[in-house]
C-alpha cells in the first residue's frame, strides 16, 4: 500500500474489558476532573481572547498562545499525576520532532516541554472538545490523499518558514506504546526543499511506564478504542505511573538523500529510544514489519 493511501488503524489485541471506577475511583474522577476541565476551559477561552491581537501583531505566530498550551499541558499533567521524566532536549533550531504515537497523552507530553505545533488528521478539527482544542492551538489538519499530498506539503512549508516547530506521528496511527511501526515517508517531503536548507527533524521516543500492578500496555489508546472510557481510567486510577521523553539529537535533513532514508534513520532512533527505556517488546520489530 503506497504511504500516499488513507492511513491504517493499528489493531492490536486490546486489553481485557474494564468495568469502570468503584466508589474511591469515582471521588478521584471528581477530584481531578473538576480542575481539569477548569484549566481547560480557562486556557481555551484566555487563547481565543488573545489571538486576534497576537494575529494582528505577529501574523501566524504565536509567542503568547503557544505559553499558554504549553502550561496547560504541564498542569494537566500535574493534575492528573502523571510525572514526566525527560532525556536530552528539544531542539531550539528550525524545523520539526517526529516521535511514536502511543495515546492521546502524547499530546500533552509533548507540549509540556516545547513550545510545538501538531500536524494531525483532519477528522480531528471536527470532534467535540478535542477538535476546538485543536484548532484554537494551532494545529495543522491534513488529508493524507494521494490527490491532496501536494497541497499538505505546501501547508507544511508554509507553517515552517513562519517559524513554527510542528510535530507530527509518522506512523499514521497510535498502538499500545510498546512497538514502533515504520515510519510513513509522505509528509518528510515537505522538510526537503532548497528554499529552507538549514531544516533540522528531532526524533523523540515516548516510553508509557504503567503504574505498579498495571499491565504494559495501561496507557495505550489504539484501534477502536473509545476516548471517553480510556479519559475515564486515567483520572481514577489511585496512582500514576510515568512517562519517559527522550529527545535524541536534531538530524540535518539536507544530508539525507531523499525522503524514505531519512525516515528510515528516524524511526531508527525513535525505536532505540524505546527500547532503551525498557519499553519495547521483543517481538514487536517483527510485527512492526508485518504491518508495513
Amino acid at each position: 500500500m503506497s504511504d500516499a493511501s488513507a492511513p491504517q488503524t493499528w489493531h492490536g489485541a486490546t486489553p481485557a474489558e474494564w468495568n469502570g471506577p468503584d466508589v474511591r475511583g469515582w471521588l478521584r474522577v471528581a477530584r481531578r476532573g473538576a480542575p481539569l476541565v477548569a484549566v481547560m476551559l480557562g486556557a481555551l477561552s484566555l487563547s481565543l481572547a488573545l489571538r486576534p491581537l497576537e494575529r494582528r501583531i505577529w501574523g501566524l505566530s504565536r509567542p503568547v498562545t503557544s505559553r499558554i498550551t504549553q502550561g496547560t499541558c504541564r498542569a494537566a499533567l500535574a493534575i492528573l499525576g502523571l510525572r514526566l521524566h525527560v532525556t536530552g532536549q528539544p531542539m531550539q533550531a528550525h524545523g520539526a520532532m517526529v516521535a511514536n504515537h502511543a495515546s492521546w497523552l502524547d499530546i500533552y507530553a509533548l507540549n509540556a516541554r516545547a513550545s510545538v505545533y501538531f500536524v494531525s488528521k483532519a477528522e480531528v478539527a471536527g470532534w467535540p472538545g478535542i477538535g476546538w482544542l485543536a484548532r484554537a492551538t494551532g494545529t495543522v489538519f491534513i488529508r493524507r490523499e494521494r490527490r491532496e499530498a501536494a497541497a499538505q506539503v505546501r501547508l507544511m512549508r508554509e507553517r515552517l518558514a513562519h517559524g513554527h516547530r510542528l510535530v507530527f506521528f509518522p506512523e499514521g496511527t497510535s498502538t499500545d506504546g510498546r512497538r514502533v511501526l515504520p515510519f510513513k515517508p509522505t509528509l518528510f517531503a515537505a522538510f526537503l526543499t532548497p528554499d529552507q536548507p538549514d531544516l533540522e527533524i528531532q526524533p523523540v521516543s515516548l516510553a508509557y511506564h504503567a503504574p505498579e500492578g498495571m499491565e504494559p500496555r495501561f496507557y495505550g489508546w489504539w484501534g477502536d478504542m473509545d476516548f471517553g472510557p480510556h479519559m475515564l481510567r486515567m483520572l481514577s486510577v489511585r496512582r500514576h505511573g510515568h512517562i519517559e521523553v527522550s529527545y535524541h539529537p536534531a538530524l540535518k535533513v539536507a544530508d539525507h538523500p531523499d525522503r524514505k532514508a531519512l525516515a528510515r534513520k528516524l524511526e531508527g532512533q525513535v525505536r532505540a529510544g524505546l527500547d532503551r527505556a525498557g519499553a519495547l517488546d521483543e517481538a514487536a520489530p517483527q510485527l512492526a514489519m508485518a504491518e508495513a
